[in-house]
């Protein structure tokens, strides 16, 4: 089985938009808000390829199971992806089927999306075939990433280690999107050499601001992403960095020639991020924007570019 002629996994039928939009739902807030601003068919390749990085940061990241069982379950997906041959679809599938038989996840959301592995593969088989070897692509290496870290077996130990990490769980993201909007929008092209070499550091913003929001949570569940209080400040000064980066990407999208729908996602996702480190690194880890904060700042995304304003103002401003 290769990415171009991927077959459906089993009979289940491929996901609509309202049910792709559900499983978001149940696992992200931030990107539930924000993918629906892209237009389609990026919307739909973005909200699927999403999807299927969720699933894989599932198994990777999930307390329920030992690290035996988390390297299966990746290595069940990237068989099902990329390589082997049909015959190989069904017993993949058979594995991950026994790993969720009884298995009690600490998130509905994530519980929610795993029961729902056939149909969102349905929904990549029937995406174009440069698509699906996008995504494979992207999504195999991340998958390698993670279960490399997986097999250390031990926490991060230098600001190196923690970047790593970051470049394969959303580094890697921010390449595909990259990809899927050069696609997209050809116009971007004169750009393109300079949106991919920020695309990571976009990434790493986004995942950094998360390790340092979600600290204290992740050392509650036995995982440790920041090596220690030194560290810490370091990668307050990273993520900085990275976001001011990540607004030269927004500026480049805007400045030629996004589409509206993809300058609009990639404003809100970091207007977020710069938003939200601001009140941990005021509050401390834990602290989160409100609904009201959130829904003020999509509004705002959303009026300029529906209108044609400029989105660097908000930047600015965030």
């Amino acid at each position: 089985m290769t990415p171009e002629n991927t077959p459906s996994t089993a009979p289940a039928a491929a996901l609509g938009t309202a049910q792709l939009d559900a499983l978001l739902q149940g696992s992200s807030r931030t990107f539930a808000l924000s993918i629906p601003l892209m237009p389609e068919p990026v919307r739909r390749q973005t909200t699927i390829a999403y999807l299927l990085f969720r699933i894989a940061d599932t198994f990777e990241d999930e307390p329920a199971w030992s690290t035996e069982e988390k390297l299966a379950g990746l290595e069940t997906v990237r068989a099902i992806l990329d390589g082997g041959s049909e015959s190989a679809a069904e017993p993949a599938m058979a594995a991950i089927r026994a790993m969720l038989d009884g298995a009690e996840l600490t998130q509905t959301g994530y519980a929610e999306l795993l029961d729902q592995v056939e149909p969102v593969l349905s929904a990549y088989a029937a995406l174009e075939p440069s698509v699906r070897r996008m995504i494979a692509g992207h999504l195999c290496r991340t998958i390698d990433g993670m279960a490399s870290y997986l097999r250390r077996d031990e926490p991060a130990r230098t600001i190196e280690d923690v970047r790593l990490y970051c470049y394969h769980v959303a580094g890697i993201v921010g390449e595909l999107l990259t990809d899927l909007f050069l696609r997209h929008n050809p116009t971007l092209r004169a750009a393109g050499d300079e949106l991919r070499e920020l695309a990571p550091r976009f990434g790493e913003a986004l995942q950094l601001v998360n390790i340092l929001r979600d600290a204290q949570a992740d050392d509650a569940e036995g995982r440790k992403y920041i090596p220690g209080p030194e560290e810490r400040a370091i990668l307050f000064e990273l993520a900085d960095e990275d976001l001011r980066l990540a607004s030269r990407y927004v500026e480049l999208l805007e400045r030629h020639g996004a589409a509206p729908g993809i300058v609009a996602f990639n404003s809100l996702n970091l207007v977020l991020a710069i938003q939200t480190i601001a009140l941990v690194r005021e509050r401390g880890p834990g602290a989160k924007l409100t609904r009201p904060e959130v829904g003020a700042i999509f509004e705002r995304v959303r009026r300029a570019t529906s209108t044609g304003s400029s989105v660097v103002p908000l930047l600015a401003s965030a």
